[in-house]
C-alpha cells in the first residue's frame, strides 16, 4: 500500500509536529510505503529547525523518498495550510483541517484561492480530516459536506511525555529554583486573543495575592510567532499596574525552540496545567500534560471536551458565544467564566490528593486512547479502508 504526504516537517507548528509523529509511526507498519513531499512554508521567517526529535527519528523522517511526478499511489494526504481540497490524482484525498473560531475564516479561504469553502468542497471528493468535534462543526458550519468531514483526534508518544520519578522531578524543579514553589504551566502560541492569555493572567494575580508561593510557566513558540510582546500586550489590557507588579517576579517565559524531549521536562517539573481558551482546534498541550500526570484545568465546552476526563481535568464553566463580529464574520468561541477559573486554580492548589490521582489517570487514560499509533491506525482506515493493520495492540511505541 502507497500513501503520498504532502506537508511540513522540522517546524515548531501544530500541523508540522502531528505530521512528524504520524509519519514515524507509519514507518512501523511493514505493509506500508510512503512518500513525502515538502511543502512550502507560509511565512518566509519561518526555517526549519533540527533537533526537536532524536537524531535518529530525524534521520527516518529525511530518509522518506520523494514522490515520482506520477507516482502511483493508493491516497494522498495533505498536512500543510492553506487547506488545499482540489481532488488528487491517487485513489482517495484527505486534507488535515481545523476551525478555532467554529468557522472557516475569510482569511483562510482566500489564503485556499477559492470564493467559498462550501463550494471548493463540494466540487471534489476529498475528505477532510480535522482533530476535534469542536472543529467538525466548525468545517460543517462553513459548508463542508459532512458525509466527507471524518475526526481523527492528535495523539501523544509517551516515551516521550509521561511522569518523571520524584527524584528526578526534583532536581529539574531545584535547577530552575521552583523547588519550593506551586507552579502552573501554559503552553502555546500566546499571540492572539484564542488561547486566554489576558484571562490566564487576571487569575494568576489574584492567586498570587492568596498563595504568594506560586509561580507561571509561560511556553511560546517564538521560532513561528513572537509571544512575549503580546503576553505583555494581554496583561497591559487585562491587568492593573499593581496586578502587574505583583505577577511579574513569579512569571518564567520560554521562548526558544524546545525539543520534545525539554519540553516534556516542563510538563513533568510543573504542578498544574491551566488553559483557560476561547477557540482552539485541539489544544495538543492539555493531552500531553495529561500523560505526563498533571491535573488540568480547561474551558468547558470547546474541543478538550473529546479528550479529558474528571479524573485528571478540572473544566472551566463557560457559555457558548457567536455573536463576535471580526472583519464582518461572526466567530464562534467558548468563554471561559473568570471566577471559576479563579476556584479551580485555588482547588488544584489546595487538593494534593486530586493532584496524586491525576498523577496515575492521566497517564493511563492517555495510554489506553490517544497514542501516535491509535491515531494512526484511525487515520489509515480512512484512507485505506481495505488495509488491514498487522501491528499488535499493545506493542509499545520507539521513536
Amino acid at each position: 500500500m502507497h500513501i503520498i504526504i504532502e506537508g511540513w516537517r522540522f517546524l515548531p507548528h501544530s500541523y508540522a509536529i502531528v505530521n512528524q509523529f504520524q509519519l514515524l509511526e507509519m514507518l512501523k507498519r511493514p505493509q506500508l510505503q510512503i512518500y513525502h513531499q515538502d511543502m512550502p512554508y507560509i511565512s518566509k521567517s519561518w526555517q526549519p529547525v533540527t533537533g526537536l526529535l532524536p537524531q535518529n527519528a530525524e534521520i527516518a523522517l529525511r530518509n522518506i523518498p520523494n514522490p515520482a511526478p506520477q507516482q502511483p499511489a493508493d491516497a494522498t494526504l495533505r498536512m500543510y495550510a492553506p487547506f488545499n481540497l482540489k481532488s488528487s490524482k491517487t485513489k482517495r484525498t484527505a486534507t488535515f483541517g481545523s476551525t478555532e473560531w467554529g468557522i472557516v475564516t475569510k482569511s483562510i479561504i482566500k489564503g485556499m484561492g477559492v470564493n467559498s469553502f462550501a463550494e471548493a468542497h463540494s466540487q471534489s471528493d476529498t475528505i477532510i480530516i480535522t482533530p476535534s468535534h469542536w472543529s467538525k462543526e466548525g468545517l460543517i458550519r462553513s459548508g463542508a459536506e459532512e458525509s466527507r468531514v471524518a475526526v481523527v483526534p492528535h495523539g501523544v508518544n509517551p516515551n516521550i511525555y509521561h511522569p518523571l520519578p520524584i527524584d528526578e522531578r526534583n532536581t529539574l524543579r531545584q535547577k530552575l529554583g521552583i523547588d519550593n514553589c506551586f507552579v502552573f504551566l501554559n503552553v502555546g502560541l500566546m499571540c492572539n486573543s484564542s488561547q486566554g492569555v489576558g484571562r490566564l493572567l487576571k487569575a494568576f494575580a489574584t492567586i498570587v495575592e492568596r498563595y504568594p508561593d506560586t509561580k507561571l510557566i509561560l511556553k511560546g513558540r517564538d521560532a513561528i510567532f513572537p509571544s512575549k510582546d503580546s503576553i505583555a500586550k494581554a496583561g497591559q489590557v487585562a491587568l492593573t499596574d499593581a496586578e502587574m507588579e505583583r505577577i511579574q517576579s513569579r512569571i518564567i517565559y520560554f521562548g526558544q525552540t524546545l525539543s520534545f524531549l525539554e519540553l516534556a521536562q516542563l510538563y513533568q517539573i510543573a504542578d498544574a496545567y491551566v488553559s483557560p481558551y476561547l477557540a482552539e482546534g485541539f489544544n495538543l498541550p492539555v493531552l500531553e500534560a495529561a500523560a505526563c500526570g498533571l491535573p488540568v484545568i480547561c474551558t468547558r465546552g470547546g474541543p478538550t471536551d473529546d479528550f479529558t476526563h474528571p479524573d485528571f481535568a478540572l473544566a472551566i464553566d463557560s457559555k457558548l458565544q457567536s455573536n463576535h463580529t471580526k472583519d464582518g464574520e461572526n466567530l464562534w468561541f467558548v468563554l471561559p467564566e473568570q471566577d471559576h477559573l479563579i476556584e479551580l486554580m485555588q482547588t488544584i492548589i489546595e487538593k494534593n490528593l486530586f493532584r496524586e490521582q491525576a498523577r496515575q489517570a492521566g497517564p493511563q487514560w492517555v495510554v489506553q486512547n490517544f497514542t501516535w499509533k491509535q491515531v494512526v491506525d484511525k487515520l489509515l482506515n480512512l484512507l485505506i479502508p481495505s488495509l488491514k493493520l498487522s501491528r499488535p495492540i499493545f506493542e509499545p511505541i520507539i521513536l
